[in-house]
């Protein structure tokens, strides 16, 4: 007999009405809006109510590079909470809310897989209670504005060619990466080239997930740098008066969505910045609401550790506070025998030896957190029916020989049950007595330059980095600026430790190149782009959405 597809699982499941899932966290009717019977907003303002004084443990997981064997790390989060509360301990897992773009282009949705699942399934991936699309509308409202001050007198002397706001939209779409606008008669507006970025790209979402409420939201959305004026300095939303009213367009999106896993664990899925781009978290509000109500809270960084964990750790626990007492690194025998060269065909025959040479891409993640970072760590090894006994004992001497444990996890398989082995890991690395505090990988005193330094060789392993001609005249404007304390976003390649995506395991002896550095002073980070990262992706060769399908009773499939 066949597996069944997530989406036939999803469907099948027997959700508990949304208002018993907010009774597990000590929320009444009056605390939560309803979006239907299964999905729920969460006041933040709850966050201001005195808690019964406890000390709620903070998980965060992470994987090495994604590779198309598949890792499990969203799948992961979900079974240890689920296992969590099956150990008894109050839990609740926070994850970001998927794109559009992915869902229907090549990555397919992000609410996990098998038996460790939020539900519901279909509308977490759809349109879910429309914060992507508020988030779109404050995006190109400010461009609408923008627009509109230049073709009414421009007051501001705004440099129509050294515009940086674009529009968005929440589709893969590579046709609108770079556009001319403003064409026809002189009523329609200022000629001038333009392009999309995808939702999940644009800063206003990156504000939204680092505020940590409505007041800091609207200073952030004002700080916003949308062009230079032609003296050569910033412009920002606040100057165009715009920054009042994408608050009142995000007000309501800003309130963490309450649903469920499976087996009825609690989550707040909530925001999602990209992780190759942006800084790849849920929101901050989410994460310190569900510290508020649970005391197990289990949360994920975006694609592998050298992206979505540096930047969990540098910029986002850095601007909140938040301090993860353990953390779960996910990998799986297929994905590190491809790190070590075997082709996706083959990588269900035993191969000790492509293991061997893939396993330092593992323990390069597992060093950066255990000795850069100074947390505790487990492996998690997301096990297939096809790995052997040989294969995995070779996983667990190489990462014992750096003080980290592997725990197995079968959650796709058998949910909560599954994860047991690995929940009673976190709980004992979490509940014991912490050696050290979290180490940054930077201090903020450092300049530019420094601080990427310090990421590329610290974390990547790089022998250095080098700067365009165009990023170094970059730096110098956001130097004038003085945002130089603000956290670096590197924008790199989740395929590989280098900003080369072809070169898999732990490769040595390379410098990473920053073609571009900009400021995100509203999200509050400075992004440096390396390699062929862009803003806005395109469809494949035969897109997801072309088996994504409804039939008369209104029943989705094809999701996954």
């Amino acid at each position: 007999m066949g597996f069944k597809s997530d989406i036939e699982i999803a469907q099948e499941a027997k959700p508990q009405d949304i208002r018993e899932v907010a009774g597990k966290l000590g929320l009444t009717e009056d605390d939560i809006e309803l979006y239907g019977k299964y999905k729920a907003k969460v006041d933040y303002n709850l966050l201001k109510q005195e808690r019964v004084s406890r000390n709620p443990k903070l998980i965060l997981t992470t994987a090495i590079n994604p590779t198309p064997a598949g890792e499990g790390k969203t799948t992961t989060t979900i079974g240890v909470a689920d296992a969590l509360s099956k150990l008894g301990k109050n839990s609740l897992v926070a994850l970001r809310e998927p794109s559009l773009g992915p869902v229907f282009g090549i990555k397919g949705g992000a609410a996990g897989g098998g038996y460790a699942q939020v539900v519901p399934m279909e509308d977490i991936n759809l349109h879910f209670t429309g914060d992507f699309h508020a988030i779109g509308a404050a995006n190109n409202l400010l461009a609408a504005m923008l627009d509109n001050h230049i073709h009414q007198g421009n007051q501001l002397g705004i440099d129509p060619k050294k515009i940086t706001w674009r529009r968005c939209v929440d589709m893969n779409d590579r046709q609108l990466r770079n556009i001319v606008n403003g064409m026809g008669k002189k009523t329609d507006g200022v000629t001038r080239q333009d392009g999309f970025d995808i939702t999940v790209a644009s800063e206003v979402m990156a504000a939204f997930c680092l505020a940590s409420d409505i007041a800091d939201l609207k200073a952030r959305l004002g700080r916003i740098i949308v062009a230079y004026n032609y003296q050569g300095e910033a412009v920002t939303a606040e100057q165009l008066k715009a920054n009042g009213a994408m608050a009142v367009l995000l007000k309501d999106a800003l309130k963490p969505n309450l649903v469920q896993t499976l087996e009825g664990t609690p989550a707040f899925v909530h925001g999602g910045p990209f992780a190759n781009i942006a800084h790849g978290c849920n929101s901050v509000i989410a994460t310190k609401m569900a510290m508020h109500f649970a005391d197990y809270v289990v949360t994920e960084a975006g694609f592998g550790a050298d992206l979505g964990a540096e930047k969990f750790l540098d910029i986002k626990c850095r601007m909140s506070g938040l301090r993860p007492d353990a953390v779960i690194i996910v990998a799986t025998v297929r994905a590190l025998k491809y790190n070590g060269g075997v082709p996706k065909d083959q990588l269900n025959t035993e191969n000790l030896e492509a293991l061997e040479k893939g396993l330092p891409n593992l323990l390069k993640h597992v060093e950066n957190i255990t000795q850069v970072f100074k947390l505790p760590a487990v492996v998690a090894i997301n096990q297939f029916p096809l790995d052997t006994q040989a294969e995995l004992n070779l996983i667990k001497e190489k990462c014992e020989e750096l003080g980290v444990n592997v725990a197995i996890s079968e959650v796709w398989a058998k949910g909560g049950e599954g994860g047991l082995e690995l929940a009673k890991e976190v709980v004992r690395l979490a509940e014991q007595e912490k050696e050290e505090e979290l180490q940054f990988c930077y201090e903020e005193e450092l300049s530019i330059k420094e601080k990427i330094n310090a990421i590329v060789t610290k974390i990547y392993g790089a022998d250095g980095v080098d700067f365009t001609k165009e990023a170094e005249k970059e730096i110098a404007t956001i130097e004038k600026l003085g945002l130089t304390k603000l956290p670096i976003c590197m924008a790199k390649t989740q395929y590989s430790l280098t900003d080369d995506q072809t070169r898999l395991g732990r490769p040595t002896g390379f410098r990473i190149t920053v073609r571009q550095v900009t400021a995100s002073a509203g999200a509050g980070f400075i992004v440096a782009l390396t390699g062929e990262i862009m803003k806005m992706p395109g469809l494949p060769k035969v897109p997801s959405a072309e088996r994504i399908d409804v039939d008369e009773n209104g029943v989705i499939s094809g999701l996954f």
